[in-house]
């Protein structure tokens, strides 16, 4: 009896020993609600996997920056993060380059290329793909079929869409055939720049021959023109408000649309962005999520193998309905690329490999994101309608 009692004394000291071995790895979001249960059903699933690990989620929310902000501060940051900012964040995240070359080659291969160039600053990959955006062209069937006009189909110009508007548009009953924003976001809007050619910088690290060429003025008085001759309009927002009530026809924008004008019962369909010159593709920014690891965690092994969970097809695959996948092996197993409500965006995501937005390249992006609002507010205010030749001009 005494043997069997020491016995067991001596398993019940392993057992703990064993249980104290657990690692708790802190894992930051900035989702709610709805989507933060589908992340905590993924993060118990891991815990499930792997018994001897932990990951606690932490719930940020609109919180998430100024909470990331000052765990970095205090030299307590989570282990694992969500990230968009790298350019703020750079200094306090671990480079993962020598992590993924661990893997096998498959793993980075089922990516899709062009996310990677949003997850890293300069040389460093600094967060992995976890869901991303690309923009594009939302317009209203029921406007299009009253006005008997064909809903558009794969490449078009700018000059094809503004045509398109203005046989759609109906301004005597306040129907309008596209929306501009009054205060675009320099970030999404560079894809202009882009689809002529140029990028808000130019070589030499100035406006001159980026935000201030010729063929930029060119797009920019064509855009303003449609504004002014009352088949377009200027919106506060996206442009998905005034489509919801059934007076505009066509908008521009990433995927976060889809939700309400689902929810408003709105019939419309999806068609990629317009191209500067017939023959050419179009181009769309890249607004990205990824998941990082802070460089001073202590549990960085632990850490990655959450990652790489996080981003697997499994658990990609769980967030399906509120994100779009990142992996060619997801895409294909689900037939995203033939769902009408999906598969233009992962055109558009192919068609843009390669451009990566200014912010990701300069020091002082805020500075230079001012002076960039400010100047496309003049010109898109209707209020103002300020001529772009004259605004860009006085660009230094």
């Amino acid at each position: 009896m005494r043997k069997f009692i020491t016995a067991m004394m001596c398993f019940g000291l392993i057992f703990a020993a064993g249980a104290q071995k657990k690692q708790t790895i802190r894992f930051a979001t900035w989702d709610s609600e709805e989507t933060l249960d589908i992340q905590q059903r993924i993060v118990d699933r891991f815990n499930e996997k792997n018994p001897d690990l932990q990951v606690v989620l932490e719930a940020y929310g609109d919180d998430f920056d100024t909470k990331l902000a000052t765990g970095f501060g205090a030299g307590d940051a989570p282990d694992v993060m969500y990230m968009w900012n790298y350019a703020h964040y750079k200094d306090g995240l671990e480079p993962l380059d020598s992590w993924v070359s661990k893997e096998p080659a498959s793993f980075k291969g089922d990516f899709y290329k062009g996310l990677f160039d949003y997850n890293s600053i300069g040389s460093k990959l600094l967060g992995l793909p976890i869901g991303y955006t690309t923009h594009v062209v939302y317009y209203n069937k029921d406007l299009f079929d009253k006005a008997g006009v064909p809903y558009p189909k794969g490449d078009w110009t700018w000059d094809e869409l503004l045509a398109t508007a203005k046989k759609v548009a109906n301004p005597s009953q306040k129907i309008y055939g596209f929306a501009f924003q009054q205060e675009p976001d320099p970030y999404d809007f560079e894809h202009y720049l882009w689809n002529v050619g140029v990028s808000y910088l130019g070589p030499e690290g100035s406006f001159k021959n980026g935000f201030k060429d010729p063929k930029v003025v060119a797009l920019l008085t064509k855009m303003q023109n449609a504004i002014k001759e009352g088949y377009a309009i200027s919106v506060e927002g996206s442009g998905s408000r005034e489509m919801r009530t059934g007076k505009l026809a066509m908008f521009i924008n990433g995927s976060w649309s889809i939700p309400s004008l689902k929810e408003a019962n709105v019939n419309f369909g999806l068609a990629k962005m317009p191209s500067a010159e017939k023959g050419k593709k179009s181009i769309s920014v890249i607004s990205v999520s990824g998941i990082a690891m802070y460089n001073k965690s202590k549990n960085k092994d632990a850490a990655w193998r959450f990652m790489k969970f996080w981003v697997s097809p499994e658990a990609n695959i769980m967030r399906l309905d509120h994100e779009l996948p990142v992996l060619h092996s997801v895409v294909e197993k689900e037939k995203l690329n033939a769902d009408p409500m999906k598969a233009v965006f992962y055109e558009m995501l192919d068609q843009s490999e390669g451009w990566v937005s200014t912010s990701y390249k300069v020091k002082d992006w805020a500075t230079v994101s001012d002076t960039i609002s400010q100047s496309l507010q003049q010109i898109f205010n209707p209020s103002i309608l300020a001529s772009p030749a004259k605004v860009l001009e006085g660009l230094k």
